[in-house]
């Protein structure tokens, strides 16, 4: 049974008819421009639907409308110029928070998130490099000015590896992305992810979900846009299909995902014979 929750964000609306958001992108995307009122009953919900059904771009939008953090992005939301389009969407929606509007959580993309890896190893590499440079160059002098050129720099790489790890790097995408994500992570806040699956192995999407479990038990929030029939088989979710016009709850077996990949692993050979 999942604990009792204190949800954040507990609706979404559009606040114009959808005569008024004609003309383009997002707008010109069915499930964008028959969007109902969606709820958010469960402390998870899913965003589920083939590429270019609307998903993500509505969890851009939110993110946007909640002004949170985009983690990995080297540009906050509101300044990436290819979430523009989101803007407007972000403008037309009317968002009712239970306790207020909560200022604490993130937004992650997969995509973002591999190029941060190597920003932060790219960071550390730094100042590693750095400490080297003062080591040889104190070699024989002060130990006094030595250690008060070090710290500084000694300092910023602890905190970095303190929140991130030794080298985000230099481990799998999986355990790199969990890492973060965990470090990340806010009680009682809102969390935006986009498509996690790209960044985990079906072992580290298992681990997501027991991450999910556990942090939704301090009152956090997710939004989750997803094609992984194994996060969607988190308990007790809530999931919106924008597969059809307009988007719908539906349940974890009316999933064509669930039911494609069923029938693949029941019989690869059917499939792969008529190819």
């Amino acid at each position: 049974m999942l604990p009792q929750h204190s949800l954040a964000l507990r609706s979404l609306t559009l606040r114009h008819p959808p005569d008024d958001l004609a003309g383009g992108f997002p707008f010109s995307v069915p499930a964008i421009r028959s969007l109902p009122p969606l709820t958010f009953p469960s402390p998870v919900t899913f965003l589920v639907g083939e590429n270019g059904s609307g998903k993500s771009t509505l969890l851009e939008a939110i993110a946007h409308a909640t002004a949170l953090p985009a983690i990995g992005s080297e540009l906050r939301v509101h300044e990436d110029p290819s979430l523009q389009a989101q803007q407007r969407l972000a403008a037309a929606m009317q968002l009712t928070w239970s306790r207020g509007r909560s200022p604490h959580g993130f937004f992650l993309r997969a995509e973002d998130f591999f190029g941060f890896t190597r920003t932060l190893a790219r960071m550390r590499a730094g100042f590693l490099a750095e400490m080297a440079e003062i080591e040889r160059e104190y070699v024989g002098r002060s130990e006094y000015a030595r250690v008060l050129r070090l710290g500084p720099i000694a300092g910023s790489l602890r905190a970095l590896e303190e929140r991130y790890g030794v080298d985000l790097d230099a481990h799998s995408h999986g355990e790199s992305f969990l890492a973060l994500f965990r470090s990340r992570f806010v009680p009682r806040g809102l969390h935006l992810l986009d498509e996690p699956e790209a960044a985990l192995s079906p072992q580290s999407q298992l681990a997501l979900l027991s991450l999910l479990k556990e942090m939704t038990a301090h009152d956090a929030q997710f939004i989750i846009a997803t094609h992984s029939p194994i996060l969607l088989a988190f308990p007790g979710a809530t999931i919106y299909s924008f597969d059809e016009s307009p988007v719908r709850a539906v349940a974890y077996d009316e999933l064509e995902h669930v039911a494609l990949t069923r029938d693949f692993l029941a019989d690869p050979a059917r499939f792969l014979r008529h190819l």
